[in-house]
């Protein structure tokens, strides 16, 4: 257990920047953990950061080659000094390494204990422990910054794919009304999660639908600013994506919405929490797909799509 691979971005570009490459098994320090890794959820901000864009690629611009990769499942295998809350032995999964540091793409990954959480493997699989953490939160905190509650009529865009399937379920359970933007192919799963789906080609968003008290905008760019013409005035706007979250709340205010662009912030109480909803099963999470760790280009490619349904997992230690 002297050497490990991981997937690492060689230079910002297209999918095949992604290369293998063998490293040392990372040390411990006071307060970690070292996870053998069985699966790395893959997301979007993984994509953009391959390809130089945003915030995370530009600050490790000269860190190159750089592991990408901030959801894991796994299992303890070493344990550091003052830990107490994990043991060898432990299935664990976590949101770690945001945003700067990463290294999810790899066979061993450091963590900091406190940052996982434990899995009851009896009642949740590891493949659906690596694949929540990231999606779950940014899902669970925007809804918690739209103020979404009871009674609320929520428009959530992009339903079917990562974070949205996930919001969709949460904003349910809050007693939200739910409508979600999805393709023709997903209508059928968007309506099982418990939204009214919307196929976007049949016609604009705004002629499908009455006005609605929150966007949850998990698109941005134009399909963002076309989607705020759904909301009440005075309604509530959340926009994910980062890149267009400035043009966005702008063009929300002029149109007298409150509009805000958010970071996911890691949490170890929202992800304890939603894995005690899959637990109980009043959480479900849909695996698109599984590539082998070197094979995590093609996961990209799948990603860059713009059609998964669900989340897409690499397979590193399984």
């Amino acid at each position: 257990m002297n050497e490990c691979q991981q997937l690492a971005i060689t230079q910002f570009g297209q999918p095949s920047v992604l290369v293998m490459q063998t490293v040392e098994v990372p040390q411990l320090s006071d307060g970690e953990v070292l996870v053998k890794v069985a699966y790395a959820g893959v997301n979007p901000i993984d994509v953009k950061t391959r390809a130089g864009l945003g915030w995370a690629a530009q600050q490790n611009k000269e860190n190159l080659p750089w592991v990408p990769g901030y959801d894991i499942s796994g299992e303890v295998v070493a344990v550091g000094a003052g830990v107490a809350s994990l043991e060898l032995g432990d299935a664990v999964s976590g949101f770690v390494g945001f945003p700067l540091q990463g290294g999810g793409y790899s066979e061993y990954m450091v963590a900091d204990a406190d940052a996982l959480s434990r899995v009851d493997t009896d009642n949740v699989s590891l493949i659906e422990a690596a694949a929540l953490p990231l999606a779950g939160q940014t899902a669970w905190q925007s809804l918690n910054k739209a103020k979404v509650s009871v009674g609320d009529q929520v428009l959530i865009l992009a339903g079917a794919g990562g974070v949205g399937h996930i919001a969709i379920q949460l904003a349910v359970a809050r007693g939200a009304t739910v409508v979600a933007s999805c393709s023709a192919d997903n209508v059928d799963f968007v309506s099982k999660l418990g939204a009214i789906a919307l196929d976007y080609r049949l016609a604009p968003l705004n002629e499908q639908i009455a006005k609605v008290d929150v966007l949850i905008d998990l698109m941005g760019g134009d399909v963002g600013m076309a989607a705020l013409e759904c909301v009440k005035s005075g309604g509530r706007v959340v926009t994910v994506p980062t890149i267009t979250a400035d043009a966005v709340c702008e063009r929300a205010r002029e149109l007298g919405l409150e509009a805000e662009g958010m970071l996911v912030s890691p949490s170890l109480e929202q992800n304890n929490a939603m894995m005690a909803m899959l637990k109980a099963g009043t959480l479900q999470l849909y695996i698109a797909a599984q590539y082998r760790l070197c094979d995590g280009a093609q996961a990209h490619q799948q990603i860059e799509s713009g059609h998964t349904r669900g989340k897409i997992v690499l397979s590193v230690g399984v």
